[in-house]
């Protein structure tokens, strides 16, 4: 009955497509109205959100009435008296425009207003200007790091360590709004990659290909259900003009290197996009945790060692225009990285007993690896009524990785003696092979200049999996390696969603517009453990409503009310089983048996812009009853030093926040962003008896200033308290950079010089993890201090071509390190 469902609400939507194409016009309307577009004139893509003001004729400038353009640029102005006009165009960021109109007793579209970007001059179709670097929108706030100079010659995780919003740790593991449960898309999509191990595959996306992040509280009902706090999306750099263009750039440093190039055309109907690079991350690394047990035993572990790695990535997309109103387009690419992180572990337990008592240093590498390669393809339609659209997607992605380790155990020693003497060795290898196929159809259906439907379906089939074998040699017992019985896992897990949606949005007058949506879900699981011959299958329907309203105070100001129910189902990571005893005293293994988190989020933000800047002020509850907890036990109370590590559904969490976020121009060329954020965190676990509660703040800045001669200096700094945890507290965050670019070549060639956090060498992430059994102090220290030189050099015109209408699959929650997590 429920496949029966989905096709005919399939059938439905083409329907609903062809039905409108063959409606007959609408009668005139008998009062004028203006339509038109807000473009940025230098890549020609649209303004969203962008002031429109209708004037009487000069030298009168007291407002008729005014409205803020949409998503893609577009505004109408209806009811309106024929008659000569004006209408002026403006935003925060942008310089502002002007136009002589005449209104008829019909509709009249005035075409595209093309703003330049402030402080622009043209001359001879020279544009030299630039973005804010954080731009506040109604719906979202978006971080132009094309426009961060510090950025240059990073990774996608030194970009969104900047990001409004967002925080990353001294691991690279991110946090959004306090949360790690959040999604994150790049160009609207997701990539299985980044969804299974996060931390390690933002190192394989370069800095110099990203043209924004877009951090999304409140995603509407177009969007996968998944992720709690919301939706990151990376927007990368695309699109071409007619002419050839590209762009090449290297960097390196004392914990970077790479080498990036992209190549781009544009004939009258194919569009060309192409970008590749490879680079590589090294460091030094060390860490120490305390554990001390009730009965007054004590476990004192410490190491340090290196990490290294490699990424390489590359894309190609084709845009082709069947006709005026048709386009197909056809995007690739293919990302992966692999590395080993090395670590000397000296490990000294003091038990209540003596006899028990353990000295060893062990010496580990761990290895790992990712790869994604994904096609997509997409059909879009438009029709004579303006704003409808119909298209249809589709897309296969294959992703892998591998994972392991080999360490040699030295007993009663303080130092590692060399393989052969080695006490005794291990050694693991695993892989995760896996799969993901989606179709997807949205329609975009206007009633009349005020209404819009917007619905769609989607269908995923993932499979995913981890097979893993363990072995060991005992020196003077096994002459060999010899597998470990009971520690293998060979493990299957298939995951197929689909899902409608519809969304109603509505103008009520020129102040008030309500939006109200659902989606609906259907998630079917099955697993199969082959090493303990266990199989489970399970499926369940889930409706996430949401919707919003804005109300307009003036021309520059609004208020915005929001609300949305988003689902969290667990990735491989919170479900694999498979026994992770690389450290004896904390055995890390996942849960199959884990049920989805149901999060209801209520948000009230107020916006203002003008010529100054624009300001944000948010508040915001976020309730989850049966959240998904990474959990430590202690399987034998008489060993309280010996703890396991697990996922379990055994929390209800609340997070209050307000949130401050503005962007100002105090002088010319001297731009500054940022403000405060603060949360007050309830966690309530009566399985566990536990019930924590306190307050988490951080701090986000961001300031640049343009010297003459073409220099620019810009620094960057964030902060952040202890947050509560259920079973303890979570780590302080202090990080800074500075950098100086200078611009040559007839604006073609960049040399940026970055120092991050150069007043200390390192920050001490320190957290705490308290139980009836045991407590603990676990420090990782982050060394910071680094430089990066780059160079970059373009040739052609950069402009930003079609959007392609792309998937998302946002869906799952990852592990660990991995994304996901509470």
């Amino acid at each position: 009955m429920q496949r029966y469902l989905f096709f005919c609400l399939l059938a439905c939507s083409a329907l609903f497509s062809t039905a409108g194409a063959q409606a007959p016009a609408a009668p005139a309307a008998a009062t004028g109205s203006l339509t038109g577009t807000v473009l940025d004139s230098l890549k020609k893509e649209p303004v969203p959100y962008a002031t429109v003001v209708l004037l009487p004729p000069a030298p009168n400038d007291k407002p008729i009435t005014g409205v803020a353009a949409d998503d893609n640029g577009r505004f109408s102005l209806t009811k309106l008296a024929p008659g000569p006009a004006r209408l002026r165009v403006s935003y925060v960021g942008y310089g502002t425009q002007t136009k002589e109109v005449t209104i008829t007793s019909g509709a009249t579209d005035v075409g595209p207003f093309r703003l330049p970007t402030a402080g622009t001059a043209l001359a001879e179709a020279v544009v030299i200007g630039t973005k804010p670097v954080v731009e506040v929108r109604p719906d979202r706030i978006v971080y132009n790091a094309d426009q961060d100079v510090t950025n240059a010659g990073g990774t996608a995780s030194d970009v969104l360590r900047k990001a409004p919003l967002l925080a990353v740790d001294g691991d690279g593991n991110v946090k959004m709004r306090g949360s790690s449960n959040f999604k994150v898309l790049v160009n609207n999509k997701p990539s299985p990659t980044l969804a299974s191990n996060l931390a390690e595959a933002l190192k394989g996306i370069p800095a110099e290909q990203i043209q924004s992040v877009e951090i999304i509280t409140t995603p509407p009902a177009k969007y996968d259900g998944e992720g709690t706090a919301g939706i990151i999306n990376i927007v990368l750099k695309k699109g071409s003009t007619q002419k050839l263009n590209g762009r090449v750039s290297a960097s390196g440093g004392n914990r970077n290197s790479n080498l990036n190039a992209s190549l781009n055309f544009k004939t009258k109907k194919l569009g060309f996009t192409s970008s590749g690079g490879t680079g590589g991350w090294y460091g030094p690394n060390e860490s120490s945790r305390v554990r001390t047990g009730q009965d007054g035993s004590r476990l004192t572990q410490s190491g340090a060692g290196n990490y290294g790695g490699r990424w390489y990535y590359g894309s190609v997309g084709l845009d082709y225009d069947l006709s005026e109103k048709q386009s197909l387009s056809l995007a690739t690419s293919l990302n992966g990285y692999g590395g080993q992180d090395y670590n000397s572990l000296i490990y000294n337990q003091l038990a209540a007993d003596p006899a028990n008592n353990r000295l060893f240093t062990r010496s580990t590498t761990s290895r790992f690896s990712g790869f994604n390669g994904e096609v997509t393809g997409t059909y879009t339609k438009t029709f004579a009524l303006p704003r409808k659209e119909w298209s249809v997607l589709g897309q296969y992605a294959d992703n892998s990785g591998t994972f392991g380790y080999d360490f040699d155990e030295f007993r009663n020693s303080t130092v590692d003696t060399g393989h052969g003497l080695a006490d005794y060795r291990e050694r693991s290898r695993g892989r995760n092979p896996g799969n993901e196929t989606t179709l997807q159809t949205d329609l975009v259906q206007p009633f009349g200049e005020n209404q819009t439907l917007e619905t769609g379906l989607k269908s995923i089939w993932r499979r995913t999996g981890s097979v893993a074998s363990v072995t060991g040699l005992t020196r003077g017992l096994t002459p060999d390696y010899v597998p470990l019985t009971g520690r293998d896992t060979d493990f299957s897990y298939d995951q197929n969603v689909q899902a409608a949606y519809a969304t109603y949005t509505a103008k009520l007058g020129k102040k008030l517009t309500l939006s109200a949506g659902s989606r609906l879900e259907r998630t079917a699981l099955a697993a199969s453990f082959r090493t303990t011959e266990t199989d489970f299958t399970r499926s369940y329907l889930t409706l996430l409503p949401n919707g919003n309203a804005q109300y307009a105070l003036s021309e520059s100001n609004s208020l915005r009310l929001a609300y949305s129910r988003r689902i969290t189902r667990p990735y491989i990571d919170y479900l694999n089983p498979f026994r992770d005893r690389s450290d004896p005293n904390n055995v890390v293994y996942g849960n199959p048996n884990l049920d989805p988190e149901l999060t209801d989020s209520y948000e009230l933000s107020y916006n203002t812009t003008g010529k100054a800047g624009s300001l944000n002020i948010s508040g915001s509850v976020r309730r989850t009853g049966n959240a998904i907890e990474s959990i430590r036990l202690t399987p034998d109370p008489s060993r309280p030093t010996v703890t396991e590590q697990t996922y379990r559904n055994v929390a209800a969490n609340a997070f209050y926040q307000l949130n401050f976020y503005g962007s100002a121009k105090p002088v010319e060329g001297w731009d500054i962003s940022g403000g405060p954020d603060v949360q007050y965190i309830v966690r309530r676990s009566p399985a566990l008896g536990i019930e924590r509660s306190g307050f988490t703040a951080g701090l986000n800045f961001n300031t640049s200033y343009k010297l003459p001669k073409k220099y620019t200096l810009q620094g960057f700094v964030y902060s952040s308290l202890p947050s509560p945890e259920l079973q303890g507290r979570g780590a302080a965050n202090l990080y800074y950079q500075l950098g100086a670019k200078k611009t040559f070549l007839n604006d073609k060639a960049d040399l940026v010089l970055n120092f991050g956090s150069p007043f200390n060498n390192s920050w001490t992430y320190r957290s705490t993890t308290n139980t009836p059994t045991f407590s603990e102090v676990s420090e990782n220290r982050s060394f910071q201090r680094s430089f990066r030189f780059s160079f970059s050099y373009r040739f052609g015109a950069e402009q930003q071509g079609k959007q392609r209408k792309s998937i998302s699959n946002d869906d799952v929650k990852g592990g660990g390190s991995k994304q996901g997590g509470q």
